[in-house]
């Protein structure tokens, strides 16, 4: 194990992003680092939960590469505190526990992505690489005249800034909060089914991940919703799926 289980980047090269890996296991830490560091990214590393939090909190980075087992605090607690700190940072968990169970509980806390040891690095760099992408774009982005801002009543989006306002009101909202919302909003009256939303929001097709879409939008609901119980935005049609009001 990495000594004092955090091991800082010397110096962050001009121009290249910052991937933070937060891995007890030093030989998977190490692979993953030498990796990622090879196709360009600067390295942060932690051994620990609890020097995962402090490092995602004063080293900013691009994303982060999460354990599910961790010493101090685990994989989950850990998502759960970046969140409440970094709503954006794009985070993709790791664990060796194939259990349905599992990666619901760690996209429900909010991770972006998931992925069972054992793994391909390339499947994780194409992993990072899409939610990467997906933080600065929204579903559906074609070209420029995509980026303009959307409003809906007193809400409005900022594609290009990835900023949503309320009234006014700056809302802080997880990457696929803010790609939820967009979709949404960018298509007022069309419903999207849980089984849509899947496929082209998180890319799986499991029927288990359903409550998975449920806890997403209840949390945006908390955030945008004048009375979350009742929402004026976001509307349930029962027995399909979601759809943003076309009256609002």
């Amino acid at each position: 194990m990495p000594k004092n289980n955090l091991n800082l980047t010397e110096s962050a090269s001009a121009g290249r992003e910052k991937l933070l890996i937060v891995e007890d296991d030093p030989a998977i830490q190490r692979m993953i680092g030498d990796y990622f560091r090879h196709v360009g990214y600067d390295i942060v590393t932690a051994g620990d939960g609890e020097a995962g939090v402090r490092l995602a909190q004063s080293e900013r980075p691009a994303a982060m590469i999460l354990d599910l087992m961790l010493p101090k605090l685990d994989g989950l607690s850990v998502c759960r505190q970046v969140r409440e700190r970094n709503s954006a940072l794009p985070i993709i968990m790791l664990t060796a526990k194939d259990d349905v169970v599992d990666k619901v509980l760690g996209l429900e806390m909010g991770a972006d992505d998931y992925l069972t040891k054992p793994f391909s690095l390339r499947e994780l760099e194409a992993r990072l690489k899409t939610v990467l992408r997906r933080t600065r774009t929204r579903p559906g982005d074609s070209d420029d005249s995509d980026q303009i801002p959307i409003l809906r009543g007193d809400l409005r989006i900022d594609p290009g800034r990835r900023e949503v306002t309320v009234n006014g009101r700056a809302i802080e909202l997880t990457p696929k909060e803010f790609e939820l919302l967009s979709l949404f909003a960018a298509h007022p009256g069309r419903v999207y089914s849980r089984k849509y939303l899947l496929e082209n929001i998180w890319d799986y097709t499991y029927s288990g991940y359903d409550r998975t879409i449920d806890s997403h939008i209840n949390r945006l609901r908390s955030k945008i919703e004048e009375n979350p119980d009742e929402p004026k935005m976001v509307l349930t049609v029962w027995g399909v799926g979601y759809k943003f009001n076309d009256e609002y």
